[in-house]
């Protein structure tokens, strides 16, 4: 009522003229003025790129950001001045300044009206620990039927996330991102790290966070949403290249519990000649809880770890490691940490020092989170990993709990002083500040091995850093498979590329009789071949194990769908690798919401359950039971399967394109709905003409065979263009130049392919090669390539 009150005061002084407007004062970054005891400027970042700051009024304030990280450019603007309004324009944004209300509005050069600010900020007086500050709040203005997408990783099942009211602080399963996009070509990162509710209804879209010197936030426009992901990029940091075994099949489960089980379950894929490139460690290997996290194999299970990474690597595999962000106290790093006072004093995980469930808290564990916030922090942190870990040679990081875990919370846990502050004034920033340190401090010492993290939490800017965010601890439910789905999209869409799920899901709550229940055996097939298509290929659970002859053997129909998925992934590993070079080098994305291809077909907006897995291959999960029947009772039901009836999904293919069927090379006109098929090994998969698919050879792991004997499969009916990237696989050489380029480009009215002089050079590389182009009707030839152009008429 308070803030009704404010605005209509606010209106009404402004209409008879009693507000204190000052002079505006020009910068070389924009300008600065003054409305009702409020300072605010505007700075061009970027012709497409605006910060707005808002601050009461003569209040000095000197932030940095941890989330931007770039410098204002010096762009070239004009200024005008003309009634109440000032005019700030680029070459790509008008900036309308209301000299009498302090509203702030956005158009594009040509008077486009892209967004606009409800009123003025409002500014409430909080006391943050001690400190007098205030909770910030800042209300906007939407087209109705405007459809907006990011706030990071939800849970809530929603593509479009228009009417959301949703208090953004990082958990388990939802990672939080203080950023939307509009169908509209803009975007919007409300620059804040405390607790922050976003809100969306009939009266307005706004911010307000808990804790705020000022408002601070930047305006993007891109035109469509790849224009966005770019600037927001631009602001926060590109894209660092993955190894290309991080594209492979990782298998993990919570948690194998020793060496020699670890090491048998690579065997044992090898043997079966079922491809595999990541084995993960999952937590334990350390021994007690009290020894929480100490970053060595302590446990009498793993006697000789360097064997174990000796046996693994000697089986081409690669071997990642669960770390976490807090520390027992018999760890020499909580021991170093506690007297510099770089422990947070709140509860996590685990609660008792003792193994034992549910856990006993006569025996509390004391594990407290790290203050990943401190310089000196992260570096203790990352020198107890190189000499415990990295130094055995292990792989990659996978960085559980980086929220952190916040249990049995207290109000009081938020005054927790880090190096930057309370707690509650960079809460959602502590992913990023974590991870970041490992990646930092990984690249400082070494450029051989590309960093590779998989972590439970984000923030803004953290695609800077090497990092694959899975969602947490999601139930295996045919529900939870469908909410990952936008989960993941929505993440996309703010910016960060690399996303993951736990195939099958975490939990087997709903499924007590666990791998016996042959209603589970659907569900994992179906999420199996949904991971397929994700950025990161990896199955995981508790419960339960997940290993592939877990499901039956050769011959036996979930076994063969599970296997069938994993050679498919291999197979599309030169169409992969080409795209996150795309994602590196153009600011493009793996995981493609519609909207990003499809933007001017509205029917897109908000399919919830559809993607495209980079610019050619539109993916369709099914995520609802169609072979499984329940009895008995409803908390312990009896189910059977039952595969003899075909099922079908119905699924929207988008207009202004054709379509074929990636199993069957069917054609289909774009704009319409069809039925598809759904026998328990087929995901409805379709492939957009004008298409060139690489298709790579047979292999049980992802450097086993060069890239020496392609497919290049031929979608006709439209131009087409791919490029082929290949670099070293897993060192840094890329960044001075080490990778090499092949552009092929279908002309479909002449029906020739022109495969172009290859570009750039590194050491190691195919000189020369075969290609065998092959048209979607079966139509093939095959040339040699030696890095000079050919064409191929059809």
């Amino acid at each position: 009522m308070k803030k009704v009150f404010y605005l209509i005061l606010l209106l009404t002084l402004c209409q008879v003229g009693q507000i204190n407007a000052h002079k505006f004062e020009k910068t070389s970054l924009g300008g600065i003025y003054e409305v009702n005891g409020v300072d605010i400027e505007v700075q061009f970042y970027t012709p497409s790129i605006v910060r707005i700051i808002k601050a009461p009024k003569g209040r000095a304030y000197e932030k940095k950001s941890l989330s931007v990280i770039a410098n204002p450019q010096q762009v070239i603007f004009t200024s005008h001045k003309s009634g109440k309004n000032i005019r700030l324009e680029s070459d790509q944004l008008r900036i309308i300044i209301d000299q009498c209300s302090g509203v702030v509005s956005f158009y594009t050069k040509k008077g486009k009206k892209l967004l606009l600010e409800k009123s003025a900020a409002i500014f409430t007086d909080f006391n943050d620990a001690g400190m007098k500050t205030f909770s910030v709040y800042q209300p906007f203005i939407l087209e109705t039927g405007e459809a907006i997408y990011g706030l990071g990783q939800l849970q809530n099942g929603k593509m479009s996330q228009r009417g959301v009211t949703k208090r953004l602080i990082q958990g388990n399963t939802e990672d939080v991102i203080t950023f939307f996009q509009s169908v509209k070509g803009y975007g919007v990162f409300w620059d804040n790290y405390s607790p922050t509710t976003f809100t969306d209804n009939a009266q307005e879209t706004s911010f307000s966070s808990e804790v705020g010197d000022l408002v601070d936030y930047y305006f993007m426009y891109g035109g469509n949403a790849d224009g966005v992901v770019a600037q927001m990029r631009k602001l926060t940091g590109e894209v660092p290249m993955f190894p290309l075994w991080a594209y492979g099949f990782f298998q993990s489960k919570e948690r194998y519990k020793s060496q020699h089980e670890i090491v048998g379950v690579v065997r044992k894929y090898r043997e079966l000649g079922v491809p595999l490139d990541g084995i993960i460690q999952d937590w334990q290997y350390w021994g007690s809880n009290y020894l929480w996290n100490a970053m060595e194999f302590l446990s009498e299970e793993f006697p000789n770890p360097k064997q174990m990474m000796n046996d693994i690597h000697g089986m081409h595999t690669k071997m990642v490691i669960s770390i976490w962000s807090s520390f027992g106290p018999m760890t020499k790093q909580y021991r170093l940490m506690e007297p510099k006072n770089m422990l947070l004093n709140m509860g996590t995980w685990p609660q008792s020092g003792l193994s034992s469930w549910p856990p006993n808290r006569e025996y509390p564990s004391n594990v407290k989170p790290y203050d990943a916030y401190h310089p000196e922090a992260r570096a203790i942190y990352w020198d107890h990993l190189n000499k415990g870990l990295f130094s055995l040679g292990m792989d990659g990081w996978w960085m559980d709990s980086t929220e952190p875990d916040h249990l049995d919370a207290k109000p009081e846990d938020m005054d927790n002083q880090t190096y930057l502050g309370s707690f509650r004034k960079v809460r959602n920033a502590y992913p990023l500040m974590t991870v970041g340190g490992v990646y930092d401090n990984q690249r400082a010492i070494s450029s051989d091995k590309r960093v590779f993290i998989l972590t439970r939490s984000a923030f803004a800017g953290q695609q800077r850093y090497g990092a694959n965010t899975w969602t947490g601890d999601v139930q295996a439910t045919w529900n939870s498979l469908a909410r990952q789905i936008t989960a993941g999209l929505n993440f996309s869409l703010c910016g960060i590329p690399h996303w993951n799920s736990d195939i099958g899901g975490f939990f087997l709550g709903s499924y007590p009789r666990k791998l016996e229940d042959s209603g589970y055996h659907e569900l994992f097939v179906r999420w199996m071949q949904f991971g397929t298509f994700n950025p990161m290929m990896r199955s995981h659970g508790a419960d339960a194990p997940r290993e592939i002859w877990q499901f039956g053997q050769k011959g036996d129909r979930i076994y063969d769908a599970i296997e069938k998925y994993i050679h498919l992934r291999y197979s599309l590993l030169p169409y992969i690798y080409s795209t996150s070079w795309n994602v590196t080098a153009n600011q493009s994305s793996i995981m493609r919401a519609l909207v990003m291809d499809f933007k001017d077909d509205k029917k897109v907006w908000n399919i919830a359950d559809q993607f495209m897995f980079g610019k050619a291959l539109l993916v369709c999960p099914v995520v609802e039971s169609q072979y499984t029947k329940e009895t008995g009772e409803r908390r312990n039901p009896i189910r059977t399967t039952n595969y003899s009836e075909t099922k079908s999904k119905s699924v929207y293919l988008p207009q202004g394109t054709q379509w074929y069927d990636f199993w069957t090379n069917e054609k289909y006109q774009g704009g319409r709905t069809i039925e598809r098929e759904t026998p328990i090994d087929i995901i409805p998969l379709f492939v957009k003409a004008g298409s060139i698919l690489p298709i790579g050879p047979k292999v049980q792991y992802a450097t086993e065979k060069t890239w020496d004997n392609l497919e290049l499969k031929i979608y006709t009916g439209a131009n087409g263009r791919f490029v082929l990237y290949e670099d070293e696989f897993d060192n840094y050489n890329y960044e001075k130049g080490a990778y090499t380029e092949i552009t092929m480009t279908w002309n479909n009215a002449l029906r020739i392919l022109t495969i172009g002089t290859r570009k750039g050079f590194y050491k190691g590389m195919l000189q020369s090669r075969t290609f065998t182009v092959r048209l979607q009707d079966g139509t093939s030839k095959t040339v040699n390539y030696n890095g000079t152009q050919v064409e191929v008429q059809f």
